[in-house]
């Protein structure tokens, strides 16, 4: 009887998918469910549950049919966010029921990660209006396009209806959220002014667009194009609709908050730094533990970042000389490379179907040639598409999306394509490797199939660790022989480069009370960069204080591990057993890192002594 109940609502049906069909009404009911995996496992579902945009990006109650999830849009209401830390605690309660003299090794492991993000989440409540919901970079007002674009899959009418659903209850959703931006505004948390102007202007020309141009209209067509079994009278009703949702829903929504940022946009200022949000230098503090997952000080970063900026750029230099260029300066002379056209696409619709083309050729040619350094490989596939150009003007040079969960949609590197001299194709193996193969789509792609390990093992959110591994991937591929022009390899040292001069700049903006135009200056002089990305750059800094840090910080880590591995086992060092302790665990802070390499080392130290 409880099962046919819950299998009305989706859960058991759910439940047995994530979880191997093994899941009891009592687990699912119990406050100390027999398996301490059960637990993480449920309270992780019920959060999904509560999200129906998170279930159609997991993609997994699709393949048995349960698609209403698709017709309905998150409840954003102010409440939300409290709920959330009333849920964390719940948690946190429930978890530290279970004594660890019960658990195996992994189930350890699994409390005391759960436990490191529990107590983070729970610690920052003071902080949770510290944040800038909408912005230049990601919000609701470009966030829901992109959502509705990649995500909400249609292969029926009924997958259309939904959508359309979607499309009439955004209004509400745009309520719920400016509800959110009042109460920081209330609490002096406001946006800097050029955040505001970006947002107006971003808003605006979304819907200035003729409709049938819109991206909500023309994905949606061309969704409809691919299915062939659906007649053109259906299709026709269905864009019918879509166009009158825009119309009605959609327009009056956007106008609505750019109404509300019109208002806004007199009381914004241009100081730039958290600093200057009330606690400010608190929530930075915070956030830097956070993305970190270390107690390293701005003041320390900042520190570590000027030494490696001096390091990579000498590098650099000597690079340079193999190419015979000389100069007085890094910044000229990295110029002179980024000034010759032979490194360049033709700026035109072809030249950008190539930079696609070209990508997906150097991942296929890695991923065929790195059995000596992996012994694990993702089964997810992945492919190279270009981001949606309605928002690649503000977007980062690239990124990763992970694929669903029941392998209908691929890993995806997303690619910037709207300045054409911000892809030189020197630049473009290690940003491959970097979003692709072997970093982002290896990292993610496999710890979502990993087995045995609950959920937040395989989807949890530690970035030191992801994009610490994503950064280290560049190195390796080039320690692998696959960036043997000293080009390449000048622009694999360009991205860490990149990476050292964010720890000079976040610490610099929100600690050191830099300008947005100080940063520009220092970031522009020496990464030899391009104008636009330097902007994007810098202005995507400001909105998420601390995150540009953990990509170097991580990666630095991660190195440090594998010479600690490589000293004390000596011949017994193995490159690939190195990377199964990295990789099969899922992601984790780094000091639990140290830990299990640590643990490794000893393992195989042993093992030869018996």
């Amino acid at each position: 009887m409880i099962k046919k109940i819950l299998k009305g609502t989706g859960i058991a049906v759910a439940v047995t998918i994530a979880l191997g069909g093994s899941f009891a009404a009592h687990e699912w009911y119990a406050d100390k469910p027999f398996m301490m995996r059960s637990l993480l496992d449920r309270e992780m579902m019920k959060i999904a549950f509560d999200s129906p945009e998170t279930l159609t990006s997991l993609g997994f109650l699709e393949s048995v049919g349960i698609t209403n999830h698709n017709a309905e849009l998150d409840d954003d209401r102010p409440q939300q966010l409290e709920k959330m830390f009333v849920t964390a605690n719940r948690i946190q309660t429930l978890l530290n029921n279970y004594d660890n003299n019960d658990l195996n090794e992994s189930d350890k492991l699994s409390k005391e990660i759960s436990l490191y993000l529990l107590d983070f989440v729970n610690s920052s409540y003071e902080y949770r209006h510290h944040n800038y919901p909408v912005n230049q970079l990601f919000g609701l007002q470009n966030g829901f396009p992109s959502f509705m674009q990649a995500q909400h899959q249609v292969n029926s009418i009924e997958d259309a209806e939904n959508y359309i659903s979607r499309l009439n209850k955004l209004p509400v959703k745009f309520s719920q959220n400016i509800e959110g931006l009042k109460i920081r505004e209330d609490k002096g948390i406001l946006p800097p002014k050029f955040v505001v102007e970006r947002v107006l202007e971003e808003m605006q020309n979304f819907v200035d667009k003729p409709i049938k141009e819109n991206i909500l209209y023309a994905s949606l067509e061309e969704k409809l194009e691919k299915i062939s079994d659906i007649e053109d009278q259906e299709k026709q009703r269905v864009l019918k609709q879509t166009h009158q949702a825009i119309k009605q829903s959609i327009h009056p929504a956007y106008n609505q908050l750019i109404t509300y940022f019109e208002q806004l946009e007199p009381k914004t200022g241009n100081d730039h730094g958290f600093w200057n949000l009330p606690n400010g230098d608190k929530a930075y503090k915070k956030a830097l533990q956070f993305f970190t997952t270390t107690d390293y000080s701005a003041e320390h970063i900042h520190r570590l970042g000027l030494t490696e900026v001096d390091r990579i750029q000498g590098q650099i230099l000597s690079e340079l000389t193999k190419l015979n260029i000389n100069a007085d300066n890094f910044t000229q002379a990295i110029e002179v490379l980024a000034d010759n056209e032979k490194y360049y696409y033709p700026d035109t619709d072809e030249g950008r179907q190539q930079i696609l083309a070209d990508y997906q050729t150097i991942l296929d040619e890695i991923n065929a040639n790195l059995d000596d350094a992996f012994n694990i490989r993702p089964k997810a596939g992945m492919e190279v598409v270009r981001i949606p150009e309605f928002k690649e003007k503000t977007s980062p040079g690239a990124y990763y999306q992970g694929p669903s969960l029941d392998g209908s949609r691929p890993g995806r590197f997303f690619a910037n394509l709207y300045d054409i001299k911000a892809t030189p194709t020197y630049s473009m193996r290690t940003l491959a490797y970097h979003e692709g193969v072997p970093g982002h789509h290896f990292q993610i792609a496999i710890a979502q199939e990993l087995e045995g390990l609950p959920f937040i093992r395989k989807m949890g959110g530690f970035t030191a660790y992801s994009e610490g591994w994503a950064l280290y991937a560049e190195q390796l591929a080039w320690e692998l022989g696959f960036q043997k022009k000293p080009e390449d390899n000048i622009g694999r040292l360009q991205a860490e480069l990149f990476r050292a001069v964010r720890l000079v700049v976040d610490t610099g903006i929100h600690h050191k009370r830099w300008t947005r135009e100080q940063a520009i200056k220092y970031m522009k002089a020496n990464t030899g960069m391009t104008q636009s990305d330097v902007v994007s750059e810098i202005e995507r800094y400001i909105v998420m204080p601390g995150q540009a840090t953990s990509y170097k910080i991580g990666m630095m880590k991660i190195l440090e591990l594998r010479e600690k591995a490589k000293s004390q086992l000596g011949d017994k060092f193995d490159l690939a057993e190195f990377h199964d302790v990295v990789l099969k665990n899922g992601p984790v802070p780094l000091s639990i890192l140290e830990r299990l390499v640590d643990g490794w080392i000893k393992d195989k130290n042993m093992e030869q002594s018996i």
